[in-house]
């Protein structure tokens, strides 16, 4: 008999097309005390108090579920492997095991269980969702199922359990209550420290690998092979000598003629050989690594389950792939991905601790911590990644995940600190400082830099969710991924190659932007002081700009892990470092102009502006027009260059920049991406007109069960099946419970599927019962798994206060009723779709009429 753990939650170990689930008897099965085993011929020997084990929680009943590729590009969860196993009404027969040449065990199989538990929970969910039965029962709010694939998860039920628990843990008087209160208090900091310390350890690893890749295009170091640039010339940097110890490919080949063509070969060789390594070996590919992971981490956090999105093995070859594209010059960032990795840690290192290994609720507020350490890794910014996470990604975020979201981001840092993973001391490689101030006739500038943020910014997502969803959706570019991501990083390394900008890596590239000109170092040539050399300059960042816009567009949206920041805060240093070097030029060609010559020093060179700020102003405009990102960006780009003083300017760029793309598009990358994928995201901060009423949006013709029908076994396994090939059921949706046409409760599909299965009897003659008491000995009581207290709405309320119902609570579903007298039911699914066909679009995922 299967595992009732095979009904999937975020962490994805019940994925068919990932993490294919091995069969399993019943000996982890959790107990249900209100069945007992029931044998033809002998319905009538049942009591409460014999325990049986439960059955697993995925059947045959409701047909086919909503497959998750009718929501996003990943292939649906329902798909068939050699591994996976078929579950109906019943259990699958456990396998014989053979007997000739076996050899007998002295040890006691429940030993080896109790060895093996510790590492098996990181595999799979086992046991029951709901283990304290019957107090969720006397609450009113019935048990439930582990939570199906791309289904909505009951946050109040969630919210109820751990109430539960809690009153059970302070009812425990004494030292020893003292001492378990204690440490399930310290159960949440415990927890959020690991995550930040294993964040830090896998981005460092991410950050060595990806550099030493990428040097390794241009050449290699002769004392070590596992060292890049950085790390071989350490010594020469420092003194300015040139660094022999490393040697490009045509030196190492002994190439004199044609040496620049040979290294452009082997440049671009090398960038599609680390590319290959992601190519995977068999015939699928592993969907939830491609991407930044932003959208589905924002679906997840506001109540969504995608299975296999935060597993271990996504985990795992997120952070291969993701160091291997990057070394392959691609025009992508490895930030935006780092807050899917610390995300899927989160989610992984959640399941030590039994009270966030079974509530969904509580474990969507440790991710949301790990969010905050995933950008604080990312660009040195704690404080930054606790204000990304509460304005970016978190739907629930209370004051508890504030201050734990602050630790482990302060944690994550100072881990990442500490392994140093540069030899610079430095968490990134793009920090930098500046010792000047900035003058007033520059705020125009500033300014200027805000609107062409703005406009490059609302360019860019429109031309990514264009070329995306006309171009490689509609091409042969969807069915060939792998021919696609070779192509990119072909043309990609062809273009970059012959610009000493775009050759470069990105996070070389924005740390040189960023700079401040002073001392010997002309930051690869951009600290110039004659016009003829600006000229050059803007001429090389023109045609950067333009190379590094259009890669972006055909690069994000591959099937490789790609983050957008890096790419926005290229382009926007790219078109402000234009700007300073252009007002650079004017105050030294113009120096006695009034505005010039009251501020500026004429007897000192670049004294009057610095093109860095330019740049970083710029960045931060640009990746504002592309994220929509305010308060949060403010204080990253404050915590990377710890210049107090040009916050003002930052903030000015930033707002003008938001306005702007507002303007031109409604929402950023992220909400752009989860409307083109279909993820069923209820976005808390948008603002909807409304133009019908509650009575017309909720569903009327839905089954429902009537307490004083006989509700047999098959007439109930009619219903389920019905609703499975239903055009408007859902895999998460269920059934009105009534006394005659007056309201008395409700249960879910998945809650009754796992009830039916509970009896082990194939007699589908057996009654059940919804309300206390049953009808007569034969019946069997199914109250345990209804909700007795759902909520309701009047039919003549508005649907403002439906819509801020769901937004408030996070709720499944709404009933409708008038005088209590049940019309409808309003589903979380049916309501985002409603609210899709107001902006003009199509919408056959959710409701399909």
């Amino acid at each position: 008999m299967a595992d009732e753990s095979q009904r999937g939650s975020i962490n994805g170990q019940a994925s068919n097309t990932d993490d294919a689930i091995t069969s399993s008897n019943n000996d982890n099965a959790g107990q249900l005390p209100w069945f007992s085993p029931i044998a033809p011929g002998n319905v009538r020997d049942r009591t409460l108090e014999n325990d049986v084990n439960e059955p697993a929680e995925t059947t045959s009943l409701l047909g086919a579920r909503e497959p998750s590729v009718n929501y996003s590009h990943f292939p649906s969860a329902r798909t068939s492997s050699e591994d996976d196993i078929a579950v109906g009404l019943f259990s699958r027969p456990k396998p014989k095991r053979p007997t000739f040449g076996a050899r007998r065990h002295t040890w006691n199989p429940s030993q080896l269980k109790a060895l093996t538990e510790p590492i098996r929970r990181f595999k799979r969910r086992s046991g029951a969702y709901d283990e304290d039965k019957q107090a969720l029962v006397s609450e009113g709010s019935g048990i439930r199922v582990w939570y199906d694939d791309y289904t909505t998860i009951d946050w109040i039920h969630d919210y109820v359990k751990e109430r539960i628990r809690v009153r059970k843990l302070n009812s425990i008087k004494g030292i020893r209550g003292w001492i378990i209160q204690t440490y399930d208090g310290a159960q949440g900091w415990i927890l959020v420290f690991l995550i930040g310390i294993v964040t830090a350890c896998f981005a460092a690893s991410v950050d060595i690998a990806a550099e030493w890749g990428y040097d390794l295009k241009e050449g290699y170091c002769t004392t070590s092979f596992r060292l890049n640039r950085n790390f071989c010339c350490a010594h020469k940097n420092i003194n300015g000598e040139e660094c022999e110890e490393w040697k490009s490919w045509s030196q190492a080949f002994q190439i004199d003629n044609n040496a620049d063509m040979f290294n452009f070969f082997f440049y671009v060789f090398v960038a599609s050989s680390t590319q290959q390594v992601v190519k995977p070996k068999r015939k699928q590919l592993k969907p939830y690594a491609a991407g930044s992971g932003i959208p589905e981490v924002k679906t997840i956090l506001s109540g969504f389950v995608i299975r296999g999105f935060l597993g271990i093995r996504t985990l795992w070859v997120k952070a291969l792939s993701l160091a291997m594209v990057v070394s392959a010059g691609m025009t992508l960032g490895k930030e935006g991905p780092f807050v899917h990795i610390a995300c899927c840690i989160g989610n992984i290192l959640s399941r030590l601790f039994h009270k966030y290994n079974k509530n969904e609720g509580k474990r969507r507020g440790i991710i949301s911590a790990a969010a905050a350490a995933g950008v604080s890794v990312a660009f040195a910014a704690p404080i930054g990644g606790v204000l990304f996470s509460l304005e970016e990604v978190s739907y629930y975020f209370p004051s508890k995940t504030l201050s734990r979201s602050f630790f482990c981001a302060i944690v994550a840092a100072v881990s990442l600190k500490l392994i140093n993973p540069f030899g610079t001391g430095k968490i990134v490689m793009f920090q930098v400082s500046y010792d000047k101030d900035w003058h007033t006739f520059e705020i125009v500038s500033f300014l200027i830099l805000g609107i062409l943020g703005g406009l490059f910014g609302a360019l860019l997502c429109k031309l990514i969710i264009l070329y995306t969803k006309y171009v490689r959706n509609r091409s042969w570019l969807k069915k060939w991924p792998v021919v696609e991501v070779m192509m990119v990083v072909i043309i990609t390394a062809s273009v970059n190659y012959w610009n000493r900008y775009t050759k470069m890596s990105s996070t070389d590239l924005v740390y040189d932007l960023f700079s401040e000109c002073k001392g010997e170092n002309d930051h690869k040539g951009l600290c110039v002081n004659s016009p003829e050399e600006m000229f050059d300059v803007f001429c090389l960042l023109g045609l950067a700009l333009i190379s590094k816009f259009l890669t972006c567009v055909i690069t994000f949206g591959v099937r490789t892990p790609a983050g957008i920041f890096i790419p926005s805060l290229l382009i926007g240093a790219c078109f402000g470092r234009m700007l300073g070097i252009a007002i650079q030029y004017l105050t030294m060609t113009h120096p006695d102009f009034p505005i010039f010559a009251a501020v500026c020093n004429q007897n000192k060179d670049n004294d009057c502006v610095i093109p860095g700020v330019y740049a970083m102003v710029g960045a931060a405009a640009s990746l504002a027009g592309v994220t929509r990102m305010t308060v949060s960006l403010t204080v990253i780009m404050f915590e990377l260059t710890g210049a107090l003083t040009y916050v003002l300017p930052i903030m000015t760029a930033i707002i003008i920049s938001k306005w702007v793309a507002d303007g031109i598009v409604k929402h950023g990358i992220y909400e752009l991406l989860i409307d083109l994928v279909g993820h069923p995201f209820l976005n808390s901060n948008e603002e909807y007109v409304e133009a019908t009423t509650t009575l017309e949006l909720c569903q009327r013709d839905l089954e429902v069960i009537d307490v004083k029908d006989p509700n047999t076994i098959g007439e109930l396994k009619v219903k389920l099946k019905v609703l499975g090939k239903s055009m408007s059921g859902y895999s998460d949706a269920g059934f009105p419970i009534v006394d005659d046409s007056i309201l008395v409760g409700y249960i879910a599909s998945t809650e009754l599927e796992h009830a039916i299965n509970s009896l082990h009897s194939s007699d589908d003659t057996i009654r059940c019962c919804f309300k206390e008491p049953p009808f007569d000995s034969e019946s069997v009581n199914f109250t345990v798994y209804t909700d007795q207290a759902p909520l309701t709405v009047s039919q003549n309320a508005s649907l403002e206060v439906v819509l801020e119902m769901f937004k408030k609570l996070g709720l499944r579903y709404i009933i409708v009723v008038n005088c209590g007298q049940y019309v409808g039911v309003i589903h979380k699914k049916r309501l985002l779709g409603y609210l899709r066909q107001l902006e003009g679009k199509k919408d056959d995922d959710f409701i399909r009429e």
